[in-house]
C-alpha cells in the first residue's frame, strides 16, 4: 500500500518541478516561498509569483496537514472517523494578458487514518482535475488543451476522459450566472483502487496529471503571448476574472474544505485574481469576440 509520506515526497518534488519551469517562462518573476505550520497538525509551503512578464499573479500550493475533522465537515464527507491527513498541490495563474488563458490544476490525496487497522475498509481517496479558463475561447487551443488532457487519461483508463470532462463541466459551473467558468478539462474526486485500477495505477495517474501542467500551459502561453490586446480586451479580461472569482468565493470544494479546517486564509484565498471588475449589466456587442466567448461558456462541448 502507498504510504502517506510517499505521497507527500511526490507531490513536494511536483510542486518544486513546476515552479522552476514557470519562472523559466516567465523570464522575470520567481516565486516567493512561505513555510506555514497549521494549528492543529502540519502546514505547507506557500510559493507565490507576481507582477512577470507573463504572469500578473499566480501560486503554486503544497500542503500536508492533519488533525481532527470538525463536524460540519465529517458530515459533508460522509465520514464518521475524527482523524484525518491531506496533501495536495494546487495551482492557479492569472496572467496579464487577455489572449493567455487563466488556469487551474489541482492533485490531492485524503485519508482517515483512525479507520486503518479496524474491520472496515480503509477510508482513502485521490481527488483532482486540471481546467482552463480563457478570456476568449480560441478553438484551437481550446482543442489542444483538451487532447492533450485526453491523452494523460487515456493512459490509464478508457474511460477516465469521459467520465471526468463531465464531472468538470458539472463542477466548474456558475449556477447563478448560467454559463461554465470555462471551457472546463476534468475534475475527479474519491478514486479508489478496486478490480481494474490498482493504488498505483491511481498515484502514477495523479502525478501523470501534475506533470502534464508545464508541457501544456508553456505551449499555449508560447501561442499567445506576444500578439497585441487593446483597453477593451483588457477590461473583457478583467469581467472574466470576476466571474473565476464569484466561482471560487460561492461554489469551490476546496476553498470551502480550506475555511472549515482552520487553514491557512493567504494559501487559500490565492486563486483570487489581484484585479477584477464589476460592470453593471454588461452586454458584449452583437457580433464580438465576446459575444462569442460566452456562447461557448456551456456543457457539453466535445473540445477534443
Amino acid at each position: 500500500m502507498i504510504s502517506k509520506e510517499q505521497i507527500t515526497a511526490d507531490y513536494q518534488q511536483i510542486q518544486d518541478e513546476i515552479c522552476a519551469a514557470l519562472e523559466l517562462t516567465d523570464g522575470k518573476a520567481t516565486f516567493e516561498e512561505e513555510v506555514w505550520e497549521r494549528e492543529g497538525g502540519g502546514g505547507g509551503r506557500t510559493r507565490i509569483i507576481q507582477n512577470g512578464n507573463i504572469f500578473e499573479k499566480g501560486g503554486v500550493n503544497f500542503s500536508a496537514v492533519h488533525g481532527q475533522l470538525p463536524e460540519n465537515m465529517k458530515r459533508a464527507l460522509q465520514v464518521t472517523e475524527d482523524d484525518f491527513f491531506a496533501t495536495g498541490v494546487s495551482i492557479v495563474i492569472h496572467p496579464n494578458h487577455p489572449m493567455v488563458p487563466i488556469i487551474h490544476m489541482n492533485i490531492r490525496y485524503f485519508e482517515m487514518p483512525s479507520s486503518f487497522g479496524n474491520e472496515h475498509q480503509p477510508v482513502r481517496w485521490f481527488g483532482g482535475g486540471i481546467d482552463l479558463t480563457p478570456h476568449y475561447i480560441i478553438d484551437a487551443d481550446a482543442q489542444y488543451f483538451h487532447s492533450s488532457i485526453k491523452s494523460v487519461c487515456d493512459a490509464y483508463y478508457h474511460d477516465f476522459y469521459h467520465r471526468f470532462k463531465l464531472w468538470a463541466d458539472d463542477y466548474f459551473y456558475i449556477k447563478h450566472r448560467n454559463e461554465t467558468r470555462g471551457i472546463g478539462g476534468i475534475f475527479y474526486d474519491r478514486l479508489t483502487a478496486n478490480e481494474e485500477l490498482s493504488w498505483d495505477t491511481i498515484f502514477d495517474f495523479s502525478k501523470a496529471l501534475g506533470r502534464s501542467f508545464i508541457p501544456v500551459y508553456t505551449e499555449l502561453v508560447e501561442r499567445n503571448r506576444h500578439s497585441s490586446f487593446n483597453e477593451q480586451e483588457q477590461l473583457w479580461q478583467y469581467l472574466r476574472r470576476s466571474r473565476y472569482t464569484e466561482f471560487n468565493l460561492v461554489y469551490d470544494a476546496g476553498t470551502k474544505f480550506g475555511l472549515e479546517t482552520n487553514g491557512r486564509i493567504e494559501s487559500i484565498l490565492m486563486s483570487l485574481p489581484p484585479t477584477a471588475k464589476w460592470l453593471y449589466n454588461y452586454q458584449p456587442q452583437p457580433g464580438s469576440e465576446e459575444e462569442r466567448t460566452l456562447s461557448l461558456l456551456k456543457k457539453g462541448i466535445n473540445w477534443a
